[in-house]
């Protein structure tokens, strides 16, 4: 086959994998996220007729929209930021309605309606999120929905959406926290587990151009990552407010911890990947057993999902934690070459953070991977005995 037809295939085929990966992660987004849109379209209609059937409003269209908004932030940021939000709305409504009663609308009009309506924003202690919500709501107010009257209904429909939307979200259909953060945890257990598998056999067949590819999916890892971690602080604040879902408020630690030492470890795969693109174009030698260690890795990644709470999993990631970090200090140890301490470094600094996560206190963790490779050699001893 002709080099560069042959190159062109490759590219295809890795090209078509990335695809079916992208597809399948975003599938996996939006499995993750259903709930919340749910969530957010019950809100949204319970917000709607409070206002209109309760508070006697007639047209309350602020008050889904302010719970749409509160439950965005809801979902992917603090409580006490989507309180915020809320106030920002209704203070951005309060000043567009105030102005443009007064002085109509027009460009000069709408211009004044946001410094004023960002000001008060600022006035009343507004983050920068804030002041930007308030300005939007000052906008749409002044823009689209000119008032006739004086009335405040409007920026009460805003408090109404929001406390909505609170409700909702804590009290009558709080998200199943544990399922939140077990649902975003497995795409990327899975994707960190098939980088580390990649890259070891690129070591293995001293292949250059997989390599490379396998650090172009390890760079990709940065959104997979944001999304567990994002969705295990969601889930252990749901799980601390909520009176429904207390009782997963220890598990939400566990998941708390394991995205910090995720998020170290996808870093580590990084630079590891980068010393095995290294290895190959110095054409260094990489001992085996380091090349075995980096699938014990893989086990370890893979063996936590779909469920990362689970003991068994846990024990067997451990285990295979455990035997990584061992055998590339052995490997390394017998063969003295220093060509591969940057990926050995690396493979010690992951099963670390893995067991780390996985519940070991930084001292047991250290000394765990320390001891990793005396006891390997004791029990080859004891084998060949």
């Amino acid at each position: 086959m002709d080099p560069v037809t042959g190159r062109t295939s490759q590219l295809l085929d890795t090209a078509a994998q990335r695809s079916r990966v992208t597809v399948r992660a975003r599938f996996a987004r939006l499995w993750t996220v259903l709930p919340a849109i749910l969530q957010t379209a019950l809100a949204a209609a319970a917000a709607f007729t409070v206002a209109r059937d309760v508070v006697g409003h007639s047209v309350p269209f602020v008050a889904p929209v302010s719970a749409i908004i509160a439950l965005g932030i809801t979902y992917g940021q603090r409580t006490a930021r989507a309180v915020e939000i809320v106030i920002g709305v209704a203070v951005g409504v309060l000043v567009a309605d105030l102005i443009t009663l007064e002085l109509g609308t027009g460009p000069a009009q709408i211009a004044l309606v946001i410094g004023l309506a960002m000001a008060a924003a600022v006035v009343v202690g507004g983050s920068r999120l804030v002041v930007s919500q308030a300005a939007t709501s000052a906008a749409l107010v002044a823009s689209v929905a000119v008032p006739d009257h004086v009335t405040f209904t409007r920026s009460l429909d805003a408090l109404i959406g929001g406390a909505i939307a609170l409700l909702v979200n804590l009290v009558i259909s709080p998200v199943n926290p544990a399922r939140l953060a077990q649902r975003a945890a497995t795409p990327l257990l899975d994707e960190l587990g098939a980088v580390l598998r990649d890259v070891a056999e690129a070591l293995e067949l001293r292949d250059h151009d997989a390599a490379v590819d396998t650090l172009a999916r390890a760079r990709a890892l940065d959104p997979l990552m944001a999304r567990f971690s994002e969705a295990a602080q969601v889930g252990d604040e749901v799980a601390s407010l909520s009176p429904l879902r207390r009782s997963y408020r220890a598990d939400l630690a566990m998941y708390v911890r394991e995205a910090e030492q995720l998020d170290l470890a996808v870093r580590n795969v990084r630079v590891l990947v980068r010393g095995a693109v290294r290895a190959i174009d110095l054409d260094a030698h990489v001992p085996p057993e380091t090349i075995l260690a980096l699938r014990d890795l893989c086990s370890a990644v893979t063996a936590l999902a779909p469920d990362p709470l689970d003991a068994g999993r846990a024990a067997r990631a451990r285990q295979h934690a455990v035997s990584a970090a061992g055998g590339a200090t052995l490997g390394l140890e017998r063969t003295a070459n220093l060509s591969a301490s940057v990926i050995v470094g690396q493979v010690r600094s992951m099963a670390t953070d893995l067991l780390k996560g996985l519940g070991a206190t930084d001292a047991e963790a250290v000394q765990e991977v320390r001891h990793a490779a005396h006891d390997l050699a004791e029990q080859e001893l004891r084998g060949e005995e």
